[in-house]
């Protein structure tokens, strides 16, 4: 059984854990001894870890099973939303202290937010990695990365009508958590390493249609024209032939 490292356990972290978990062996950092200790008592190897966003006096130490890992799935921030670029720089230094000359399959969850707020139709084309400070720094100390750039996390408890929202005659470009491990399943057994995808549903409707779906209002106002970007995954689908479980944000609560 493949062994495969999950860092950050999350709400994403632990849901692709939880789908990959009878096919794989996870191991896992998480940022309280309580959240580890109850994690240990389920089966699952965790650690205590974060990763600041300043220089450490010493180096971080590196993650003792990780000469076990086939497979490292890194699901914390690395963008300059959440820190400036030095602080960043310190973040992934500290990232990769922990998880030293690591070889194998290694995934990065970086976020569809670097593209621009323009209202465009946009693939991975319109934004090489090497003008996304987060993504560059990772590809260059780990070549083999796969860089996946996620849309809105949903399903579960996480629902568009639970949020206040504005903008509603905007797009969405949302994924469910479901499409993001099936995704991983395959690029793990693919042995995929190197590519930048664009991780969303196939349909982007306005929020608006997205939340009276999600209200159960049948004769919703449908608007005429859906404003916004759209980030694409064809690139995604082409490539690997994913075929999306979840492709309408307009049904992730019907499942």
């Amino acid at each position: 059984m493949k062994k495969i490292g999950i860092i950050g356990y999350g709400w994403l972290g632990a849901r692709i854990g939880a789908s990959i978990s009878d096919q794989y062996k996870i191991y896992a950092t998480t940022t309280t001894s309580e959240k580890a200790d109850e994690l240990n008592a389920k089966g699952i190897n965790a650690v205590v870890a974060s990763f600041p966003d300043y220089q450490l006096s010493e180096p971080y130490p590196q993650w003792e099973v990780l000469k076990n890992l086939d497979v490292l799935i890194i699901t914390i921030p690395i963008s300059e939303k959440s820190c400036c670029v030095s602080s960043l720089y310190n973040r992934i230094q500290n990232l990769s202290s922990f998880i030293g000359d690591f070889k194998g399959q290694l995934f990065l969850m970086s976020s569809t937010g670097v593209y621009p707020d323009v209202s465009k139709e946009f693939s991975e084309e319109d934004l090489p990695f090497e003008k996304v400070s987060g993504e560059r720094m990772v590809r260059n100390k780990y070549p083999q990365v796969n860089i996946l750039r996620l849309g809105g996390l949903m399903g579960d408890n996480r629902f568009l009508k639970n949020y206040n929202v504005s903008n509603l005659d905007f797009a969405v470009n949302h994924i469910h958590y479901k499409d993001i491990a099936g995704i991983l399943l395959k690029m793990i057994e693919n042995g995929t390493e190197t590519s930048l995808y664009n991780v969303t549903a196939l349909l982007h409707p306005s929020k608006a249609q997205v939340i009276n779906a999600q209200k159960n209002i049948e004769n919703g106002e449908e608007l005429e024209e859906v404003k916004g970007k759209k980030i694409l995954s064809s690139k995604l689908v082409s490539e690997l032939e994913y075929v999306f479980e979840y492709p309408d944000p307009r049904k992730f609560h019907e499942i």
